[in-house]
């Protein structure tokens, strides 16, 4: 446990724990120097603790994100966690103490302009608020028409897309040899995924092995159906022969 100057006029405890893993004394002198307790408690005058918990990831898939740090400050006000997880604890601390510092300053903006607000009257209102009724001499409200809303269109890869739509992150497209079975197992494996996509080389067709519980697999194989194909080829229209 470490504390800020007591000389002053807060005195704010620094909890450090480790979660199934221990922690090294540098760390915990790092947290102190990281958390800087001056600006935490400009934005937050009434803060009596923070705990930070770091823990460890032992799954080896989860390296880049294999060190976990959370931040739970305590003051009189609502408890503010921020965590996050990074190859390191230092690096996933500098992360926690950001977003803590983030939605400290969100807190910090909320507080001011409610106090800051003062009471508008009634002839302001359409001003102050855009989408507020309109009355009209008898007090009665004024429907507007609104305008049609034009929803725009976009393209993500190979996808035209209307407004918000499905939201592609991220397309590929990879040159795949044949394989078979035992090789796409291999494959998977080796690159550290849950699935992996390959062409059959007995079938000559696309298929997926994916892992299931514990180290049972599964494999999903496609195959086209000639008769669809054919019926999506043909044209709309056609003449009838005599």
């Amino acid at each position: 446990m470490m504390r800020s100057d007591p000389g002053t006029e807060f005195c704010v405890d620094i909890v450090v724990k480790g979660r199934k893993t221990e922690v090294p004394e540098r760390f915990r002198k790092h947290v102190a120097e990281k958390l800087k307790l001056e600006k935490i408690q400009k934005l937050d005058g009434k803060v009596i603790s923070l705990d930070v918990e770091v823990s460890k990831e032992p799954n080896p898939r989860q390296a880049d994100r294999s060190d976990r740090v959370e931040i739970t400050l305590h003051s009189r006000g609502p408890v503010i966690r921020a965590e996050a997880a990074a190859s390191d604890p230092y690096a996933a601390l500098d992360l926690a103490t950001d977003k803590l510092e983030a939605r400290l300053r969100k807190q910090h903006d909320k507080r001011h302009t409610r106090r800051g607000a003062r009471r508008i009257s009634a002839s302001e209102v359409a001003d102050h608020v855009p989408e507020a009724a309109t009355l009209n001499g008898n007090g009665s409200v004024v429907h507007e028409e609104a305008p049609e809303a034009v929803v725009p269109t976009k393209k993500i890869g190979s996808l035209e897309v209307k407004g918000d739509g499905p939201l592609v992150v991220r397309e590929k497209t990879h040159v795949a040899s044949p394989m078979t079975l035992d090789q796409a197992l291999y494959e998977m494996e080796l690159v550290g995924h849950d699935f992996y996509l390959f062409v059959d080389s007995e079938t000559k067709e696309p298929s997926v092995v994916y892992r299931r519980h514990a180290y049972d697999y599964g494999v999903i194989h496609l195959s086209t159906d000639p008769m669809v194909a054919q019926a999506q080829q043909a044209p709309a229209g056609g003449a009838l022969g005599g």
